[in-house]
């Protein structure tokens, strides 16, 4: 069953610069940990979510100590702060 990760960060900025870094250089790592897809929302101005797919339940775990060690970069590279993270199964989907 598929899994999926969201992520909760605050900001002081969100430029177009720190968009294209992250998706030049965040989301690959992500991906090469053993995501299936990343998506980044802005959901205001400074803030978004990371929401991350997984295969499975079983590819999600064993990616955590990789993404924890993203989220840290990501924290040091951006004036970012993660609120809250949240994951789970899906349940429904189309």
């Amino acid at each position: 069953m598929a899994f999926v990760t969201v992520s909760h960060w605050t900001s002081t900025e969100i430029s177009e610069e720190m968009i294209s870094t992250a998706n030049e250089k965040f989301i690959p790592l992500i991906m090469g940990v053993g995501a299936s897809g990343v998506q980044m929302v802005r959901t205001d101005e400074l803030t978004l979510c990371v929401v991350t797919q997984y295969p499975d339940a079983e590819a999600a775990q064993t990616a955590q100590s990789k993404i924890a060690e993203i989220r840290e970069q990501v924290a040091q590279d951006f004036p970012m702060t993660m609120v809250s993270a949240h994951a789970g199964a899906v349940t429904g989907s189309s």
